[in-house]
């Protein structure tokens, strides 16, 4: 079956990464595109149960929101995923000190063609359960540029304001998104992002201005 192009959409909370993430599913969508998002099954967890989820319950999330996006890229051409496994893996680092959970999470994430990491330039805002406060994004923004790093997964930061943000991951995703050249293998457009940044593993690097410091990303199939 084919795959469709998955774009995971992660940072810490109140980084604006389901505004991002339904904002460029609907411009994939407005450039052709068959383009969906999986909402974020943490969310409807604790939308559901009016709390976080326990240490044990961690991992069955995890795996339920692979699954979802899984299923979605059988069915559609471009899968927008509002956060992957990795981020339920950092909170379980962050809150319980519980490691177990990254391995798995990097293995699902690794389907993805394209990462996202939202920078930390967005004023915090309170939302119920899901978020516990300014203090934590710092220390998940740490552990998920570390993860990734560590996976050797490449990634871009997408920072900037409104339509500045949105514009910087439409136009990555377009790249990606690109038909192929005439005699290009059909596999060859759907690429995988190289490494893209030289001071990723520093938060800082990209806390204002728009992606400031990256380098054009190069293509590989």
């Amino acid at each position: 079956m084919t795959r469709g192009v998955i774009i995971a959409v992660v940072g810490a909370e109140s980084t604006g990464k389901t505004t991002l993430a339904h904002g460029l599913a609907q411009a994939l969508a407005e450039a052709g595109h068959d383009a969906v998002v999986v909402h974020e099954t943490l969310r409807e967890f604790c939308e559901r149960h009016s709390r976080t989820p326990t240490q044990a319950e961690q991992a069955d999330i995890a795996a339920q929101h692979s699954q979802r996006i899984k299923q979605a890229a059988q069915q559609h051409g471009v899968v927008v995923a509002d956060t992957t496994a990795l981020m339920t893996a950092v909170y379980s680092d962050l809150i319980f000190g519980d490691h177990s959970l990254y391995a798995q999470a990097l293995a699902w994430h690794q389907q993805a063609s394209v990462t996202l990491l939202t920078a930390l330039d967005l004023p915090w805002v309170p939302d119920g359960h899901q978020r516990d406060g300014p203090h934590v994004q710092r220390p998940v923004d740490d552990r998920v540029r570390r993860a990734l790093i560590k996976a050797g997964v490449g990634f871009t930061v997408v920072s900037g304001q409104g339509s500045a943000r949105l514009k910087v991951a439409v136009d990555l995703a377009l790249g990606v998104l690109k038909p192929p050249e005439p005699g290009q293998a059909p596999e060859a457009s759907t690429p995988r992002w190289q490494w893209v940044c030289d001071d990723c593993d520093v938060p800082d690097a990209h806390a204002s201005g728009l992606i400031t410091g990256l380098r054009r990303p190069s293509l590989q199939a």
